[in-house]
C-alpha cells in the first residue's frame, strides 16, 4: 500500500495481477474494411434526470461544443466575488466499463443569502442533486450547468451523476491495452474539464480540499492528488489535499506496474502500464535520479517548503499535453517511457518535462493565477526553469542548446502570427475559457520562457530567486496576478521592473537587432522598444574566439570598437528574445566556419538563425541545404545535430521545397546521415529513413534487424522502416507481417498509421472514413491522419484538401478543447505544387471569413489552430514565390 513510508533510498516494486479483460477492438483495420467494422459499438443508455428515467442513445448524449457552455470572464468573476467554496468531497465509481458515477459534496458559503450562481457538471448522462436537504427540479440542469438558487450563508450541495468514458484525453479517459486486454482510467482535468468528472465551480481561482473515494477493481493501484489512506476490496480512499482549484484534479487507476521509494521523508513513485513494466524497469534509475535530483534542487531554491504529501508520476495513455502537473500526480504522455534507446534530443525533453512539472508543484500548484490570462505566470516560469533546472540540477548540462533549436524557433513563428498576443495578456481578452484555451501556445511557453531568461540575465538570478520566493510566500494557496508578482519583484530590486515589464511582457512581436560596419568596427543596432543584455563573440579567420563582450542595447547605436575587423556572433549566448541580421563580413565568416566554432551553444544559434532566413527568404532553400552538406556530416555535438537536421527536415524540406526538388532534399539529408558521425545514429537513422529512396537498403536492415552500421533496429524504428518501404511503393503485406511481431498499443497505432501510407486511392479512402466519419481516439486520430498526409504523395492527396476544410469542424465540435487543437494541427503541411497551395489558401481564408459570419461559426480552438494556418500558409507561399 501506497503511503506507509520506506527507508531512505530503499526501493519497491509493484505490479498488479496479470489477469486480462478482454481487449476491446478499435483496430487494425483491413485496407477494404470500412471504419463502422472497425469502431466498437454500444447499446442505449438509461438516463436518469432528477430521478425519472428515459432512454437516450449513446450517440444522443451531450458532446463537447453541443449544448456545454465555456465559462466566461463575466461569470467567473460574478461567482467569485458570490461565494467561496469550503470543501470537495468526492466519490468515483469506476467499476462500469461503460459509465462511471460521479458523487460530489460541495460545501460553499455565500457572502449574499438568498442569491443565485450555477455549478458545473457537463456531458452528464443522468444527474441527480440536492441543495441544503432539497432536491432540484430537473429544469435547473442544463448546457452542462445546474442553476442554484436561494443560497444560504452555509451551503451543502450534493450531486450524483452518470458520465461518459472519453478517449479524446479530454474527462475520465479509458483505454483498454491490447497488449493484455487491461483497462486503465484517468482523469485528465486541465482548463474547463473537470466539470465532465464531478460536479464542481471549475474556475481556477475557487480553491478549496478535496477529499477522495474511488472505486475500482481489487487487482487495480488508483493514484490520485494525495497518498491513500484506506485501500481494501477494491475501495482506495485519500489524505484531502489542502486547497487547490479543480482543473488539478487527478485520478489515475489500474493495474499500474510501479517503482516506489522514499525521498526526504516522502512517498515517490514512477507509474506504466503492465505491458510496459520492462521498459519502466530499464529506464528507472535515470528517472528516479532525474526526479530527486530536481527536487533536491526545488527545496533549496525555494523557501517555501513542498506543499504536498508524495510525489507520483504517471506514464499515462491517452494524455494529450507532454504532461500535466497535476499536485502529488503528474501525468505524462507513456509515449515518453522510451521503447528503444531514445535520441539526445528525446532524453533532453523528457528531463526538462519532469523539471517543469516539478516547478509547477510552487508556481502554478501552490500558487494558482486567479484567471487565464496569467496562465503565463505558470507556464512562462516552469519553462524557463525546466531547461535551468535540467542543465544545473540534472545533469543535462546542454539543455539550453535544445531550447535555442527547438523551443524559441517556436516563440519567434508564433510571435509573427496575426494571433500574437502579450506575454502577459490583458484579463479583458480572455473573454472566456475557450479564447484563453488559444493563449496556452508558444508566447505563453517558448517566448515567457525566453523573456524569463532575459529577466534573470537583466536582474541577476540571486535577485530573481528573492522575488520568486517573496512571491510564494505572500500567496501561499492562494491566487495571484501579474501585478502581484512585480510587486514582488520590486520588492528585493532597485530596478524598473514595471518598466521592464511594459516593453517585454506587455508588448507583441519581438525586436530585429542589425549589425552594420563602420571603419571596420561593428556597430549595434535596435530595430523595436525593448532592452537587451547578450553576449557578443568577436572570432579570427580561422574560427577561433578572440573577445567576447557582454553588451546592453537599448536606443541608440552602440559601437564596439574592441571588436573591429573580426567577424561576430551576436546574442552568442542566447541571452535575449531577438531576430539578427549579421554584416556581410559576418554572414561570410558563418557559411565558411561554422563548423569549426568551438562553442556548440553558438553553433545553435547560428543554425537556428539560418533556418529563420530561409523562412524569410534572405537564403534560398538550396543555399541552406549547401550549409547543411558543408557542416552537418562534421557536427560533433548531439544536440546541434539533431536539432539543425530536424528543423531543416520539418520546416524546410516538408514545408518550403518545391515538389520538384523534394528527391534533391532528400538527397542531401539522407546522404548527411549516412555520413554523420556514430554518437548521432539515432537521430541520424531515424531522418535517413524518412528521406532515403534505396529500398535496397530499408528491405536489407529489416530482414537483418539492424543497419548497415550493426546497430540494432529498435521495435520503433522497424515500424518507420516498414512505414517508408510501403510509401516507395513496397508490399502492403509488410504491414501485417510487422503487425505480427507487435501487439502493443504503439504497434496498434503504427500498423494505423502504415495503413493510411499506402499510395492508393483505396487505402487513402479507406483511411479518411476512419477518421473522419468513425469515432478514432486522440492517439488514433493522429496515428491515421500523419500516415494519411505523407511526404511525397501530392498527387494522390490534393483532392482531400478541400475535404479537410470541410468536414474537420464536425470532428472538433464532437470533442474537447485538446482534440480540436489536433484537428487544427492536422493540415498537412508538404511540398504542394504552388496552385495547390493557393487553392488551399484561397478556400481557408474563405471559410474563415465565413465562419465569422454564421452563426455559431468554427468551434473557438479550431478557429485559432486555423488563423495560425492560414500565417503558415502565406509564410510558404512567400518562399515559394520567390525567384531562383
Amino acid at each position: 500500500m501506497r503511503g506507509l513510508g520506506l527507508p531512505e533510498n530503499e526501493e519497491r516494486r509493484v505490479s498488479g495481477t496479470e489477469s486480462a479483460a478482454q481487449w476491446i477492438r478499435t483496430g487494425p483495420v483491413d485496407h477494404g474494411v470500412s471504419a463502422d467494422a472497425a469502431l466498437p459499438r454500444r447499446g442505449n443508455l438509461t438516463i436518469l434526470t432528477a430521478g425519472r428515467p428515459t432512454h437516450q442513445s449513446t450517440a444522443e448524449a451531450p458532446q463537447y461544443g453541443r449544448g456545454v457552455t465555456s465559462l466566461s470572464l463575466v461569470e467567473s468573476r460574478q461567482r467569485a466575488a458570490l461565494l467561496r467554496p469550503t470543501s470537495y468531497d468526492v466519490r468515483l465509481d469506476l467499476t462500469d466499463a461503460e459509465t462511471f458515477g460521479s458523487h460530489s459534496t460541495i460545501r460553499f458559503t455565500a457572502r449574499e443569502p438568498g442569491a443565485e450562481t450555477f455549478v458545473e457538471i457537463a456531458d452528464a448522462l443522468s444527474v441527480r442533486a440536492t441543495l441544503n436537504g432539497a432536491e432540484l427540479p430537473s429544469t435547473a440542469w442544463s448546457s452542462g450547468r445546474i442553476t442554484l438558487t436561494d443560497l444560504a450563508e452555509h451551503n451543502e450541495l450534493v450531486v450524483e451523476a452518470r458520465l461518459p468514458y472519453v478517449t479524446d484525453g479530454d474527462g475520465m479517459h479509458t483505454f483498454t491495452d491490447p497488449a493484455d486486454g487491461e483497462r486503465y482510467v484517468s482523469a485528465y482535468c486541465g482548463m474547463d474539464i473537470a466539470k465532465k468528472v464531478f460536479a464542481c465551480f471549475d474556475q481556477p481561482d475557487l480553491k478549496a480540499p478535496i477529499t477522495l473515494e474511488v472505486r475500482g477493481e481489487e487487482h487495480w493501484t488508483v493514484l490520485a492528488n494525495g497518498v491513500v489512506t484506506f485501500a481494501d476490496a477494491g475501495t482506495w480512499t485519500f489524505a484531502t489535499t489542502p486547497p487547490i482549484s479543480t482543473y488539478l484534479f487527478v485520478v489515475c487507476a489500474g493495474p499500474w506496474h510501479s517503482v516506489a521509494f522514499e525521498h526526504r521523508g516522502l512517498p515517490f513513485g514512477w507509474h506504466a502500464r503492465q505491458s510496459l513494466a520492462a521498459d519502466l524497469e530499464r529506464q528507472a534509475g535515470e528517472l528516479r535520479a532525474i526526479t530527486t535530483d530536481c527536487f533536491d534542487h526545488y527545496t533549496r531554491v525555494f523557501e517555501e517548503p513542498y506543499p504536498f504529501d508524495s510525489y507520483d508520476q504517471v506514464m499515462a495513455p491517452g494524455q494529450n499535453w507532454g504532461a500535466l502537473e497535476t499536485p502529488g500526480c503528474v501525468t505524462f504522455r507513456d509515449e515518453l517511457l522510451f521503447r528503444g534507446e531514445p535520441s539526445a534530443a528525446q532524453r533532453q525533453q523528457r528531463a526538462m518535462t519532469i523539471a517543469h512539472e516539478m516547478a509547477h508543484m510552487w508556481f502554478g500548484d501552490l500558487v494558482t493565477m486567479k484567471w487565464w490570462e496569467d496562465s503565463w505566470l505558470n507556464e512562462s516560469f516552469a519553462d524557463y526553469m525546466g531547461y535551468q533546472v535540467a542543465a544545473e540540477a540534472a545533469g543535462f548540462t546542454d539543455s539550453w542548446i535544445a531550447c535555442a533549436q527547438t523551443r524559441k524557433p517556436m516563440g519567434f513563428r508564433a510571435d509573427e502570427r496575426r494571433s500574437t498576443h502579450p506575454v502577459a495578456e490583458e484579463t479583458e481578452a480572455m473573454v472566456d475559457v475557450d479564447t484563453a484555451f488559444g493563449n496556452f501556445d508558444m508566447i505563453t511557453y517558448a517566448k515567457g520562457n525566453a523573456v524569463l531568461r532575459q529577466l534573470v540575465a537583466w536582474l541577476g538570478t540571486e535577485t530573481f530567486h528573492a522575488g520568486v520566493n517573496a512571491h510564494l510566500g505572500a500567496h501561499r494557496f492562494g491566487n495571484a496576478e501579474l501585478d502581484d508578482f512585480l510587486a514582488a519583484l520590486d520588492s528585493v530590486s532597485d530596478r524598473d521592473v514595471r518598466g521592464w515589464a511594459r516593453a517585454w511582457l506587455g508588448t507583441t512581436g519581438f525586436d530585429t537587432i542589425r549589425v552594420e560596419r563602420v571603419d571596420g568596427v561593428p556597430v549595434l543596432h535596435r530595430e523595436g522598444v525593448r532592452p537587451h543584455r547578450f553576449t557578443v563573440n568577436g572570432y579570427d579567420e580561422n574560427g577561433a574566439l578572440v573577445a567576447d563582450q557582454l553588451v546592453d542595447l537599448a536606443d541608440g547605436p552602440l559601437a564596439l570598437p574592441a571588436l573591429r575587423d573580426l567577424p561576430v556572433v551576436v546574442n552568442a549566448g542566447d541571452e535575449t528574445f531577438a531576430r539578427v541580421h549579421l554584416d556581410e563580413q559576418s554572414n561570410a565568416f558563418v557559411d565558411t566556419r561554422l563548423g569549426q566554432l568551438d562553442d556548440p551553444l553558438v553553433r545553435a544559434v547560428l543554425w537556428r538563425g539560418l533556418v529563420d532566413q530561409t523562412r524569410t527568404g534572405i537564403r534560398s532553400v538550396d543555399e541552406l541545404l549547401r550549409l547543411v552538406a558543408r557542416h552537418l556530416p562534421t557536427e560533433r555535438h548531439p544536440l546541434v545535430f539533431e536539432g539543425a537536421l530536424n528543423a531543416v527536415h520539418v520546416f524546410v524540406g516538408q514545408r518550403l521545397v518545391d515538389p520538384t526538388r523534394l528527391p534533391h532534399a532528400h538527397d542531401v539529408l539522407a546522404t548527411t546521415c549516412s555520413l554523420a558521425r556514430h554518437h548521432h545514429r539515432v537521430a541520424a537513422t531515424r531522418v535517413l529513413v524518412e528521406t532515403t529512396s534505396d529500398r535496397e537498403l530499408l528491405e536489407h536492415w529489416l530482414t537483418d534487424g539492424q543497419t548497415d552500421l550493426g546497430d540494432p533496429l529498435d521495435q520503433d524504428q522497424r515500424w518507420a522502416v516498414v512505414r517508408r518501404l510501403v510509401a516507395l511503393g513496397a508490399d502492403p503485406g509488410i504491414i501485417d507481417a510487422e503487425s505480427g511481431r507487435d501487439n502493443s498499443a504503439a504497434g496498434r497505432l503504427a500498423t494505423l498509421r502504415c495503413r493510411a501510407t499506402v499510395p492508393s486511392p483505396e487505402a487513402k479512402a479507406a483511411a479518411w472514413s476512419l477518421a473522419f466519419d468513425g469515432e478514432p481516439s486522440n492517439r488514433e486520430f493522429t496515428a491515421i491522419v500523419s500516415g494519411f498526409w505523407t511526404v511525397g504523395q501530392h498527387d494522390l492527396l490534393a483532392s482531400y484538401l478541400p475535404r479537410f476544410l470541410t468536414e474537420a469542424p464536425a470532428i472538433a465540435q464532437r470533442h474537447g478543447q485538446a482534440f480540436s487543437k489536433v484537428v487544427g494541427q492536422s493540415f498537412p503541411h508538404l511540398p504542394w505544387p504552388l496552385e495547390v497551395l493557393e487553392s488551399a489558401r484561397s478556400d481557408l481564408a474563405a471559410r474563415l471569413a465565413d465562419s465569422g459570419l454564421a452563426a455559431g461559426g468554427l468551434p473557438t480552438v479550431l478557429e485559432r489552430e486555423w488563423n495560425d494556418l492560414l500565417d503558415e500558409l502565406d509564410v510558404t507561399l512567400r518562399v515559394r514565390r520567390r525567384p531562383a
